[in-house]
């Protein structure tokens, strides 16, 4: 009743009072133990900071508990190599999913029968959200294809063979995995894709290419989708397959050059006469087109959580930076503009912190949550762009440097609104929900 008495109350206080307040709660720009507790926001933990004395939400004690056990993973052994692998346009995928699959977050919702922990997807989230305090788009995003992209089909509708080689040592860490979907020419169409395997006797034939393959030339294997029927229906002539990227006849055409997520791998490849036995398709043959759907659910919702802490991190840095740095006279935080539009940017991530939590709680209910996932994907992408800029613009000329964080996360976030779905494919799969999209 107090706290619905308070928030009634706050709905009344005028707007600028509304944005003084929550300034100080955030920035704490006074003098003396505020300004220590300022310089000191870096480094704190995800499980101190303001925003998880919410996260009863959807979390409990052992949410946090798992956090805290891969926040040190993270300090000791991702984090201090992280620039040496930027430089690189490198990262040991190997290495860093061994130390990972060792300790159990590779398998976070697989089944406990091949190595997994068993748990919901709601601890799937948690370690998204942490994995956001590696300070690098590009190594999150390697291991998401690994947990929440290459692996939920097969771990939903593989047979047991499929996951005893392909599963289980992609939970421990011995394998890396990869997701060959988007093509040339098929991006977001995925029915559009061109790659096929033909059936001879009891294998199958691909041939074909794919590209912007994350983890590709250092994979194991590959999740592919490919057609494999002769129906007209394109919804319905495809499948998954589980591939040995050793297999004869893959060629890694090329390592892509990219703008940002600069140590994370991405790949062409081409497939010719690559045979591969019928037995690796996952599920049922003709049902691929359905499952990497409800795989697409997943790595939309992954791309929305790791996006939560390196988000409120720049906002922290941000007003680090701007509270030391002075001009005219003041620290740059002083003036209203600055903070006020720091409190702003504040509000928008709670505000996708509430759609993701709802969003994963009615996910793990067994509601279909394609429109709310969609919505997740594209407000994460506007608001990674939104927020990064705003901040990078008060760093000044610093911002334009690769010296500082706010400048590799505008080039690896920029991402987020073209991969995975772009952020015109999530307005047509709203608007579908929405009964206004024009046939």
């Amino acid at each position: 009743m107090l706290q619905t008495k308070t928030f009634a109350s706050n709905i009344f206080k005028s707007q600028n009072a509304e944005r003084l307040s929550l300034c100080r709660s955030i920035f704490l720009c006074q003098e003396g133990k505020q300004k220590s507790d300022l310089q000191k926001s870096s480094r704190q933990q995800s499980g101190n900071s303001d925003s998880t004395k919410m996260t009863d939400i959807i979390y409990n004690s052992d949410h946090m508990q798992l956090k805290q056990s891969l926040r040190k993973i993270i300090d000791q052994e991702i984090n201090p190599y992280v620039d040496q692998w930027e430089k690189d346009g490198h990262f040991p995928a190997k290495t860093v999913f061994k130390k990972l699959g060792s300790a159990g977050f590779l398998g976070v919702t697989k089944p406990t029968e091949y190595g997994g922990l068993g748990l919901d997807f709601t601890y799937s989230v948690a370690m998204a959200e942490e994995l956001g305090n590696i300070n690098c788009g590009g190594v999150p995003m390697a291991i998401g294809v690994q947990t929440d992209m290459a692996t939920p089909a097969l771990s939903r509708f593989g047979s047991d063979k499929l996951k005893k080689e392909f599963l289980e040592p992609s939970i421990s860490g011995d394998s890396v995995a990869c997701l060959g979907v988007s093509e040339v020419g098929a991006g977001s169409d995925v029915a559009n894709i061109n790659t096929r395997g033909s059936r001879q006797g009891d294998d199958l034939i691909i041939n074909g290419g794919k590209m912007w393959i994350t983890n590709g030339t250092q994979a194991d294997w590959m999740c592919l989708l490919a057609n494999t029927g002769e129906q007209k229906q394109q919804h319905k002539n495809k499948s998954l397959i589980c591939l040995p990227m050793n297999s004869p006849g893959i060629t890694i055409a090329k390592k892509i050059d990219k703008m940002g997520m600069r140590c994370s791998d991405t790949a062409q490849i081409y497939f010719e006469d690559v045979k591969v036995p019928r037995s690796h398709i996952i599920g049922e043959e003709g049902k691929g087109f359905v499952y990497q759907m409800l795989q697409f659910q997943e790595e939309r919702l992954y791309a929305t959580a790791v996006l939560i802490s390196p988000l409120e991190n720049i906002i922290r840095e941000t007003a680090k930076y701007t509270l030391q740095r002075e001009a005219f006279g003041k620290p740059l935080l002083s003036n209203q503009v600055i903070h006020f539009r720091l409190a702003e940017l504040e509000t928008e991530i709670e505000l996708l912190r509430s759609l993701l939590y709802r969003t994963v709680a009615l996910y793990i209910a067994g509601n279909d949550v394609t429109k709310l996932a969609s919505m997740c994907k594209l407000k994460s992408g506007r608001l990674a762009r939104e927020l990064i800029d705003s901040c990078l613009q008060y760093w000044g000329g610093m911002g334009f440097t690769n010296d500082v964080l706010v400048s590799r996360l505008y080039r690896d976030f920029r991402l987020i609104s073209i991969g995975g779905g772009a952020d015109e494919v999530m307005l047509s799969v709203i608007c579908k929900y929405l009964n206004i999209l024009p046939k």
